[in-house]
């Protein structure tokens, strides 16, 4: 069984107006079409909820995608039998844009995985019978603002120890399992230590693959007990307002897994809306050189920590600038730049230390700012 797999599509900015005229052999070159029609089983990320006038966002810290429903028929046009949902935007515009998302999917015949009205139905395991041969697929993302509850709809969120039974009830039904996790830092190429723990597990749990996305920029891979771990696809369609060339958002790779007795698998690279608004392969070895220093770093648990180290020291004055009270950008960048000084500090800093690393006050803490709209 020959299974496709590509990250994040996002009708904005040109795409979206491609999507919404219903120009899709602009979008999709012809030798992305015929690579992703060869497949038995494709799936792409519908990253974005499809909004019709009077769907209202949600409050939430970051952006609020949406796009209409032709773009169901786009990933239909190009060829792909299947979505995921498991993102952190499918529930930027509340129940109403994701229950939407899902009947223009599957008025176009996709199938759908990751979501649901409750949390039992986003985590429910999709079978895909080809050839005599069942496929299992669990899709799952990391904790925004998109997760369903008990009697919430939303995504099916990343949970090591439910998807472990989720892989365990899945092997019992079918013939390979595949793992498909939205996660990651954003604009950095290397999975944290933690990503390559979880998802080694989900191999040690009986997953044949495990693919993730999310990231807007492609990472390595890794091969672990004779089974391949993707650790970031990169975007496959996704414009931005401002159009970049040439930056990691632009490139991408479509990965194709062959489950037979062994699991093969081969890289189709792609650059995507960069000058051209448009999707298209490039050379088969495009990334060759990247990739094999990125999954060196990888395969090495040192060097990996320490890589994500400096990344995370790097990044250490913006994540400590969200518990100060520095409200606006002007206050926030001086902040930053260590013109203004920390108020968050002693005993107070250390309280907020505890409440986030020590799980039984994280319950606490998480169930106050969630349930009680602190």
């Amino acid at each position: 069984m020959k299974v496709i797999i590509a990250g994040d599509f996002a009708p904005r900015a040109r795409l979206a107006k491609q999507v919404e005229e219903k120009r899709f052999s602009e979008i999709f070159h012809k030798n992305i079409l015929d690579t992703i029609k060869s497949a038995d089983v494709s799936f792409v990320n519908f990253e974005s909820p499809v909004v019709e006038d009077g769907y209202t966002p949600i409050p939430k810290y970051g952006p609020s995608l949406h796009c209409t429903a032709e773009a169901a028929e786009a990933v239909k046009f190009a060829g792909f039998t299947g979505v995921t949902m498991a993102n952190n935007h499918i529930l930027d515009f509340g129940a109403e844009g994701l229950y939407k998302s899902l009947e223009c999917c599957k008025f176009q015949k996709l199938q759908v995985v990751g979501v649901g009205a409750n949390l039992k139905e986003a985590e429910k395991v999709l079978y895909v019978n080809r050839g005599g041969k069942t496929l299992a697929v669990i899709n799952c993302c990391e904790h925004e603002f998109s997760i369903a509850t008990e009697t919430e709809a939303g995504a099916n969120p990343l949970n090591p120890i439910r998807q472990f039974y989720a892989i365990q009830e899945a092997k019992k039904k079918a013939d390979y399992v595949l793992v498909i996790v939205h996660g990651g830092h954003e604009m950095f190429q290397l999975p944290s230590p933690r990503m390559v723990e979880t998802y080694r597990f989900f191999v040690d749990a009986g997953a044949d693959a495990v693919v993730n996305h999310h990231q807007h920029c492609y990472s390595g891979y890794e091969k672990y007990n004779g089974k391949p771990i993707f650790y970031g696809l990169g975007n496959f369609c996704f414009d931005l307002e401002k159009p970049v060339v040439n930056s990691p958002w632009n490139y991408g790779f479509m990965v194709e897994i062959t489950f037979e007795d062994s699991i093969n698998f081969s890289f189709f690279p792609y650059c995507q809306y960069a000058e051209k608004p448009e999707v298209k392969l490039l050379n088969q070895n495009a990334f060759d050189a990247e990739l094999n220093s990125i999954n060196t770093l990888i395969c090495d648990d040192d060097k990996l920590r320490k890589s994500v180290e400096t990344y995370y020291e790097d990044a250490s004055s913006n994540e400590l600038s969200i518990l100060e009270p520095y409200k606006g950008r002007v206050l926030g960048k001086l902040y930053r730049m260590g013109i203004l000084p920390a108020i968050v500090k002693g005993k107070k800093k250390q309280a907020i230390t505890n409440h986030i690393m020590c799980e039984a006050h994280r319950d606490k803490l998480q169930y106050a700012i969630t349930k009680r709209g602190h």
